[in-house]
Formats: C-alpha cells, structure tokens, sequence
C-alpha cells in the first residue's frame, strides 16, 4: 500500500531566475495530506496558486502558470525533483516570479529534499491509472502516453547540430533513478540563438553556471554529465510538466521531438477527458508494500 508523502522539515535556497534574472528566495513547508503542491508568492501576501494544469499558462521557453493574473515562471525542474522524489504535498514559498533556476537541473532540488527528509501522512496515494492511448501531435513532433502498470519515459531528439544530434533515452522513474539518471541533467542552448533569446527579454539570468550552452565546435562550459545529457534533461522537463496532472501516473509516455507545448498539451487533454483514465489508490507494479503509515528518519 503506497502512502502520500510531505517533507519532515522545511527546508530553502535561494538564486537569480532563468529569464528574469531576479534573484528569489525558495522555501518548501511540509504540507497536510490531500494539499498537492502548492505555490505561495510570499511578496503578495502568500498568494496560492496550485501546481495543476488548470493554471498553466505561458510554455514556450519554461512552464509558467497564471491565477487571477498572478504569474509564476519556470516551476518545471522543481516539479519535476518532487515527482520524481515522490512527494505528494508540499507548499512552495517564494518571494518572486521565477523560480531560481540553481545549476540548471533538477539535482540541487532533489538534495533539498533529502535534506529535509521524507514524512508518510495517514492517507493512500491516489494515482492516475490511464485507460487508453493518447496522443497528441504538431507535425512530426508528437507525445503519446498508452496505459502502463508502472510509471516509463521514453524520449527522443533530433536536433540538426554537430554536437547534439540524436539521441534516445527510456526509463522506468523512480525515485532512486530519478535521482542518479536524470536529475544531474542540466538545460542546454545553443549560442547562436542566446542574442535573438536576449532580444526576446528571455535567458536575463542564463550563464555558463546554470546551463550547457553549445557552439557548433563543442560546449563553451566543460564536459557533459552524461553522454545523452541533452536528451536526459527533456525526460526531465516532460516529468515536471506531468507534475501538473496533480496526481502521479501510471503510463508509458513517449516523447518524439517534443518539448514544453506538447508535454502540456497532453496534460490538458488528459484533464479535459475523464473517460481516458481512473484515479486509483492501487499501487504500481512492483512497488514496495508499507504495513501500516510510519514518519521515517529524516535525511541528514
């Protein structure tokens, strides 16, 4: 039997936005069972806006959610580091915009959190158990997620660049691979495209310390974290937009040049269309069994 999860302790950070290069102080609160997770803008009276795909808004170059004209920017890879840890309900204080984008990836979240510990709350996970295929497609992009007793990613790219080029990578997400196979996996551009970005008043906060960036010769900032990095850090992106179904899922979904607009899409048609899937408290496949709801040790 699988129980929801918070954190046993708060815990924070701080650090400059991705695009708006505002620096924001994070903290993330334990949080009741049944919460989700919950954003609160603390600069405007701790404003609450859920992590649910009913507020998404803006998702060209990050995933930004809107309530009643209150914007939050850039929310994937801290979504993502909860997910895939498993955590079910949290509230998330922060006193701007953006959340700091850290060293580009998901690990400084994912260390958060094994610092401040995981607590099981006296209440069953409940799950989105998908029933059917579906697919969502823009030319020959496409996401597509077919009902699975356990929750698998699979992603390719194809970008035309010497250094990128194709790759593919699959796994089965869990917290432990989470954490060691696609939470180091940093957000990546290309140099050519930094001055039209800027131009754009986007990437104000990039720098060579929180993203790869790439030059058709190799990468302006040492070496890679894994051979398939690039591809890894999508799997990663496509895990934090999934975080906004508000429930884990159980499916196999397999991206094909996708990106935020498609990993969105698919997220509002699921949440649009009831009869594609059940929420369920059985737990995955293989999941280890718990006896009974129990505090573990927090991390230390």
């Amino acid at each position: 039997m699988s129980w929801q999860t918070t954190i046993a302790r708060p815990v924070e950070t701080s650090g400059v936005g991705l695009h708006t290069a505002a620096r924001t102080h994070l903290r993330l609160v334990p949080a009741p069972a049944d919460t989700g997770i919950v954003f609160r803008r603390t600069d405007l009276d701790s404003f609450e806006i859920e992590a649910h795909g009913r507020w998404l808004a803006r998702v060209s170059y990050a995933t930004s959610l809107m309530k009643r004209g209150v914007l939050l920017s850039t929310v994937e890879h801290l979504l993502a580091a909860l997910y895939g840890s498993g955590i079910d309900n949290v509230y998330v204080e922060l006193d701007g915009l953006e959340v700091p984008i850290l060293d580009g990836s998901a690990r400084p979240f994912v260390e958060m959190l094994e610092r401040a510990g995981v607590q099981r709350l006296r209440r069953r996970r409940r799950y989105v158990r998908l029933l059917r295929e579906l697919q969502v497609a823009d030319g020959d992009r496409w996401i597509r997620a077919v009902p699975a007793d356990r929750f698998q990613v699979r992603y390719f790219i194809d970008f035309a660049h010497p250094v990128v080029g194709r790759e593919q990578i699959a796994f089965e997400v869990d917290p432990a691979t989470f954490a060691r196979e696609l939470a180091p996996a940093r957000t990546f551009c290309f140099l050519e495209d930094v001055d039209r970005l800027r131009a754009m008043d986007l990437i104000r906060g990039g720098s060579l310390e929180n993203a790869i960036v790439v030059t058709p010769q190799g990468l302006l900032n040492g070496g890679l974290r894994f051979p398939d990095e690039f591809a890894r850090h999508k799997a990663l992106d496509l895990i934090g937009d999934l975080a906004l179904l508000g429930r884990p899922l159980l499916a196999a979904v397999e991206a094909h040049k996708a990106g935020h607009a498609l990993h969105t899409a698919l997220v509002t048609r699921l949440l649009a269309d009831p009869s594609l899937w059940v929420e369920t408290t059985g737990e995955p496949v293989g999941a280890r069994p718990a006896t009974s709801p129990r505090t573990s040790v927090p991390a230390s």
